[in-house]
Formats: C-alpha cells, structure tokens, sequence
C-alpha cells in the first residue's frame, strides 16, 4: 500500500535539500520524492546517494524526480516522471518491473495513458496556483479532480491518485471526499516550524482520523 502523504523536496543546494529531507523524515514522512532542478550531474547523485542512505535508515520509499539514469544508477525505489519527461513504457522497459513509477497528469486522458503504459500511481494536478512549477498546466480545483476522479470510477481504471499543486491543512479533507488516494506536498512541509505536529495533522486527515 503506497503511502498517503509524499514528500517533494526542495531546496537549491545540496546540504539545503538533505536538511529539509532529513527534517521531514524524521517528523514522520515515509515517502520522499527527490527534486532537484538543473544541477550538475555530480551533484544530483551526491544528493541521491545521501538521500538513498536517509531513507533506508528511516525505511523510507525514496523516488527520484525526472532522472530516469540517476533513479537506475543510484537504485531508488522508483522515478516519478513529468508529462514531457521520458515515456512511461520506456521508463519500465529500463527499470524492470519492480520499480515504481509515477507519471504527472492534468487530465483524464493523461491518466489513461500512463496507466496503459505501466505507471503505478498518478501525480494530478496541480490544484492550486503554486510557485514551485515553472511551466504551470491548467488548474484542476475541487471539481476538476472530483470531475477526474468520477471518470476513472466509471472507466474502471483503479491507480493510486495523488493530488498536487499549493496544497494546505485545510484542503484536505475536501480533497480526499473527491476519491484520491493522498497528496504530495513540498512548501507546506518545508516551511512550517512544527513538522511532526503538521505531519500528524496531515495523515489525521488522509487516514479518516485512523492514523496506520
């Protein structure tokens, strides 16, 4: 069962980025998803290999953002793939069939085509205006994932759906009665000065108040 709440990273140098990763870790996220944007390949698998150790210690699912190359050299438990990034089926031909592999969608189109081709769970959005993207798709809202959600249903196509994009505490709960399956949330997490109580708040909500 994959986990409810994802972790993107952030942060523009190397010790930023493992510091925030290590903080959210150790406030309860077991699931981390590396983001770290135009880099130098030196330093993206730096970065990886004292991420891959984190999450192993933490027994953390460890996924790497876009760098299908980086994902297999490091061997993380999987890539999450943008929706210009390299093509699902190809990403599982080179991976195998044990890795996860996410695919970024804004519509239920997308949706179909990277379950077809093998994905495993789906990053839709985003669901707000959110600084963190440079290249923003059209926003989805409450009805667009609800729209999406019902589609999926009726189509009887069953992928683990997280929701993404400038999320808050208070959107939850709303978002869950939708029919994702969690969300994946960065700022949130990285900015706030509580992370074990917001982590806590956070699977209260995604878990129906039954914290597993």
């Amino acid at each position: 069962m994959y986990s409810k709440l994802q972790y993107i990273s952030q942060g523009e140098t190397i010790e930023n980025q493992l510091y925030n990763i290590h903080k959210a870790l150790d406030a309860g996220c077991n699931w981390i998803q590396m983001r770290f944007k135009n880099q130098t390949q030196k330093d993206a698998f730096t970065l990886a290999e004292a991420v891959k150790y984190l999450c192993e210690k933490y027994t953390a699912n460890f996924i790497v953002n876009d760098d299908l190359r980086l994902t297999k050299e490091i061997d993380a438990c999987g890539v999450h793939l943008g929706l210009s990034d390299t093509k699902i089926d190809e990403a599982r031909a080179i991976l195998g069939a044990a890795k996860i592999i996410g695919g970024t969608a804004n519509t239920f189109e997308d949706i179909e085509n990277h379950v077809k081709n093998g994905c495993d769970y789906i990053g839709l959005g985003p669901f707000r205006f959110t600084a963190t993207k440079e290249k923003l798709s059209p926003i989805l809202g409450l009805s667009g994932y609800y729209e999406i959600l019902q589609k999926l249903k009726k189509n009887k196509i069953e992928i683990p759906v997280y929701a993404i994009g400038g999320i808050t505490l208070r959107d939850v709960s709303p978002l869950m009665e939708t029919g994702i399956h969690g969300i994946a949330v960065s700022g949130i997490i990285t900015e706030s000065d509580e992370k074990e109580k917001l982590i806590h708040q956070l699977n209260e909500k995604l878990h129906g108040n039954i914290i597993v």
